[in-house]
């Protein structure tokens, strides 16, 4: 697979590497930008085999450095139904072709993006946070969506975002709940979809001192970001995001 992969693919991999670093480390919302990238250079479902080692390694990094800076509660909330959403998108997987993943992921990523706008204008006002099933229902969301593309993203920040969450503890809950839905979907992608071998685990693994490098850019640049402008980033980077998934 190495031997064969175009100066195109190297470049959209390398780039993908070092956003990843620096979205686990703070930049969120940054990997909604490259996925779509990532599904055009090597295919939509293929992609999710090669990224998810590359999250798993940046997660671990970003777990290692914000490990004290997490509400366990919220991560336990979502994390049921987020394994639900695996074994949805797998059904789901074999209803729809391959090349229809992207759009998928694009109508997904809009809903996220409706309901976030929603919660900005009504802002405390928002009382469905507060109901039993708004938990459960991103959590099933967000494990729906990062099995089909790893794009998971903006639906946690949806919800942490909806729930006031502060700029560095919105990072902890990310790194951790991250983490384990990661390492969670890996049996899945690598006996179900068979999109995990070794010559993809070897491509990640020349990936890590990008990964790294990114990582410690996140660290530096995210204490950069005042509060408000790190909200007003993840909100630019989603809709981005949604438009380049229907092209």
């Amino acid at each position: 697979m190495i031997e064969s992969l175009s100066l195109f693919q190297w470049i959209i991999i390398s780039f993908t590497a070092i956003s990843i670093g620096m979205s686990k480390t703070g930049i969120q919302g940054i990997m909604l930008v490259i996925v779509p990238f990532m599904a055009i250079a090597f295919g939509a479902k293929e992609s999710t085999g090669i990224i998810l080692p590359m999250l798993c390694m940046a997660d671990i990094i970003a777990v290692a450095y914000y490990k004290r800076i997490a509400d366990w509660s919220i991560v336990i909330k979502l994390l049921p139904t987020a394994v639900l959403g695996f074994f949805v998108a797998i059904f789901v997987d074999r209803l729809i072709p391959t090349n229809q993943f992207k759009v998928l992921m694009g109508v997904t990523l809009a809903i996220a993006l409706l309901v976030m706008f929603w919660s900005e204008f009504y802002g405390k006002g928002n009382k469905w946070m507060d109901k039993w099933w708004y938990s459960s229902l991103f959590g099933l969301l967000g494990g729906f969506t990062t099995m089909i593309g790893n794009a998971a993203g903006p639906v946690l920040s949806v919800y942490l975002l909806s729930m006031e969450k502060k700029k560095m503890e919105y990072i902890g809950i990310n790194a951790w709940f991250f983490l384990v839905v990661n390492l969670l979907k890996i049996p899945l992608q690598l006996f179900v979809w068979n999109n995990i071998t070794f010559s993809t685990f070897i491509l990640n693994t020349i990936m890590l001192p990008i990964i790294l490098l990114g990582a410690v850019v996140g660290i530096y640049i995210v204490k950069l970001f005042p509060e408000q402008g790190f909200r007003r980033f993840i909100q630019i980077v989603t809709v981005i995001s949604v438009i380049m998934m229907f092209f």
